[in-house]
């Protein structure tokens, strides 16, 4: 039978109406197309796709069973090795992970693997009566700082085997970043709840407005009874870029700008969250965040958004997929440029502002790409006498965040580098012995499946030294 040299396109909302809701983007493949796709695997011996996977599903078994129609047994499949199948089918980068080993794609388009593994997770969701067996317990009892994707795996996987597991979340919301940071119309939030759900079905507990470090500390946790404690917290700290400017009101980090639209629900029109809506909005960074902030300032009412990066279109680090959608909807891409001061006025006449005033605009530098960085990626170097002006009322910092320095900084004995990253060995043990550490408190804002996979690691850790103690 002959193969099918591209993947089944994924249905999605048209750009124009889109780019004014926060309904989600991609629809979903439908059961006649998720089978269809199916066959497209090759079912290798070798199972490259496996490799690719940071928390290593079984990709080619999964994929079987939905040649099969056996759409349950392939959620069973995934659910050994992901819990929260549904999250990464939607947000993980699968191009640059599982789909780029598949042997397929050294011909053709890969198997569309995070396609697949959605449709799955959404067709065990949609189902009824779905009945979780609570494991029997082994009598140990473990705490998980952050419900993140780190948080949440680690969770899971230590409820499976046994151990009484609490996770303690700072917000009023479980789900970390994949409810404060992943908008909407990316990642419902509705999605997120039933995989938390689907956590406490395994007997975890989630325990909401604790801030570790505040009203918790590590070492009372200890104290409490919990024989080892896992550090998700993420890396929840803006950078800033440091510039003249970044006082005046209207400029956002995208962590603040994101957290106010997502969690605290600016998006909804009833909402009395503030939040500035409307007007002309520069967003500074490329990344995944900042397209997130760029599509969500674009469904505030903004009349025009700016994605402003200092390096060209091939060194954007955000998936293609977010860049493709972004430029569809309309989003306009100042590539090569980078701000050096952000404008506005200070007219204490003005009922407005007594004080900070308020952004009119950003002034720029043209940049070129000059000689690779540690990394590999060229330098941007500005380009003398390049300066102009960009009109906008709003500007959101998409450069990167760094862990919360609350953790470190009322626990004993937590190394931390430079970054304020904990330090960890191979096994996601800190320095504190029975403390252990995943995710981006750790390596600084990386993905969803990254994170998760450090969770994974840890869980394998903590229940080794748990056993042996």
């Amino acid at each position: 039978m002959a193969i099918n040299p591209k993947k089944h396109e994924m249905p999605a909302q048209d750009p124009k109406v889109r780019a004014r809701n926060f309904k989600e983007v991609a629809l979903g493949y439908e059961m006649q197309v998720a089978v269809e796709e199916a066959k497209r695997c090759l079912n290798c011996k070798n199972q490259p796709c496996v490799n690719g996977c940071p928390v290593n599903i079984n990709i080619p078994d999964f994929i079987t069973k939905i040649k099969e129609n056996d759409f349950e047994g392939a959620y069973k499949i995934i659910a050994k090795s992901s819990s929260l199948p549904a999250v990464c089918g939607r947000v993980c980068p699968q191009e640059t992970q599982c789909e780029s080993k598949c042997t397929l794609g050294v011909r053709f388009e890969p198997v569309a693997i995070g396609r697949l593994e959605r449709f799955v997770a959404d067709y065990h969701n949609s189902q009824e009566n779905v009945t979780t067996e609570t494991p029997e317990s082994n009598g140990h009892k473990v705490a998980i700082v952050g419900s993140g994707p780190s948080g949440l795996t680690c969770a899971g996987d230590l409820a499976k085997k046994g151990y009484k597991v609490t996770v303690f979340e700072a917000f009023h919301t479980a789900g970390g970043v994949l409810v404060y940071g992943i908008p909407e119309f990316r990642l419902p939030k509705s999605i997120v709840a039933k995989e938390v759900d689907g956590l406490k079905a395994l007997n975890v507990d989630i325990e909401t407005n604790v801030v570790i470090g505040k009203t918790l500390t590590i070492d009372e946790l200890f104290e409490m009874g919990y024989e080892a404690v896992f550090i998700g917290s993420g890396a929840g700290l803006p950078n800033f870029m440091g510039i003249p400017g970044e006082s005046l009101k209207g400029v956002y980090s995208a962590n603040e700008y994101l957290t106010r639209s997502n969690l605290m629900k600016a998006y909804k029109e009833s909402s009395e969250t503030p939040i500035m809506k409307g007007g002309k909005v520069a967003v500074v960074g490329g990344g995944n965040v900042a397209m997130d902030a760029a599509r969500t300032a674009l469904r505030l009412g903004a009349e025009k958004v700016y994605i402003v990066y200092r390096r060209s279109m091939d060194e954007l680090p955000a998936r293609a997929e977010e860049v493709e959608h972004a430029i569809e909807e309309g989003i306009d891409f100042k590539l090569l440029c980078n701000p050096v001061e952000i404008l506005g006025y200070q007219n204490p006449d003005d009922p407005r502002d007594a004080k900070n005033g308020f952004v009119t605009g950003m002034k720029c530098i043209k940049m070129e790409l000059g000689e690779p960085d540690e990394k590999g990626r060229r330098r941007p170097v500005a380009v003398e006498g390049s300066e102009f002006v960009i009109d906008v009322d709003t500007v959101v910092i998409s450069i990167g965040t760094s862990p919360n320095p609350l953790i470190k900084d009322t626990t004993k004995g937590l190394e931390v580098n430079r970054w304020g990253g904990i330090i960890v060995n191979e096994d996601a043990l800190t320095s504190r012995e029975g403390v252990y550490a995943g995710g981006d408190a750790v390596t600084g804002a990386a993905t969803v499946i990254s994170a998760m996979g450090a969770g994974k690691t840890a869980a394998k850790a903590i229940d080794e030294y748990l056993s042996n103690k």
